[in-house]
């Protein structure tokens, strides 16, 4: 066989393998979308539920704080990021959302909590912050807000970001750099402050905040 005849076999084996890379491509971006979307309406519900049922309390039901899947939703407006947080730290979860490193606390607990998230999706939007932007974290415990305090490059065996914190801050880890091809040799931290000592109440998206009544 002569290199004229195998053109067209290879052309075909190209033709293949470039639309099963694009079918993989929508198939695993349809699979977030999915996740984030459901676990935002399962967020809305619970927030719902809860000021039904009690509207005074700004903490969730005990049986949530022990080992909750859902954490909440994580948002950085400055940047135009917004992204479901969920329990885990695995590739499976990371392909969907953010996810919360269970070695550190929780958001709503006092110390040093972390959050993780791929570069090329959820915490690309990271390349773009700066110390003083607000993060705010929306969860069953209440509306948590955080100021950035510092941004840093460090190496994937220096754990010294997740070390605790004797006040409560948030720390934001993804890979680096951020345009890198292939695995990224270091990591990119972002490290943040809790504003105020108690979360703030939350008011979903079916249950709006009231408005004051304007004077006659």
């Amino acid at each position: 066989m002569n290199r004229t005849s195998r053109l067209p076999s290879l052309s075909w084996a190209l033709m293949i393998f470039g639309t099963t890379c694009l079918m993989w491509c929508g198939w695993v971006v349809a699979s977030e979308k999915s996740f984030q979307s459901e676990q935002s309406r399962t967020l809305e519900r619970r927030l719902s539920a809860a000021a039904s049922i009690q509207p005074a309390r700004t903490a969730a039901p005990a049986a949530v704080t022990t080992a909750p899947n859902l954490i909440g939703r994580l948002e950085i407006s400055r940047v135009k990021m917004s992204a479901m947080v969920v329990e885990g730290d695995d590739d499976k979860t990371l392909d969907v959302a953010v996810g919360h490193l269970p070695d550190t606390p929780f958001p709503w607990q006092p110390g040093n909590s972390a959050l993780a998230g791929h570069r090329d999706t959820f915490f690309r939007p990271l390349k773009d912050v700066r110390v003083g932007d607000e993060i705010v974290l929306t969860s069953l415990h209440g509306e948590l807000h955080y100021r950035v305090e510092r941004t840093l490059i460090v190496d994937p065996q220096d754990l010294s970001v997740l070390k605790p914190s004797t006040t409560p801050t948030l720390t934001l880890v993804t890979c680096f750099p951020f345009f890198y091809v292939g695995h990224a040799p270091r990591r990119f931290v972002v490290q943040a402050r809790r504003l105020g000592s108690e979360p703030a109440p939350v008011h979903s998206a079916s249950q709006p905040t009231p408005r004051k009544r304007s004077k006659s």
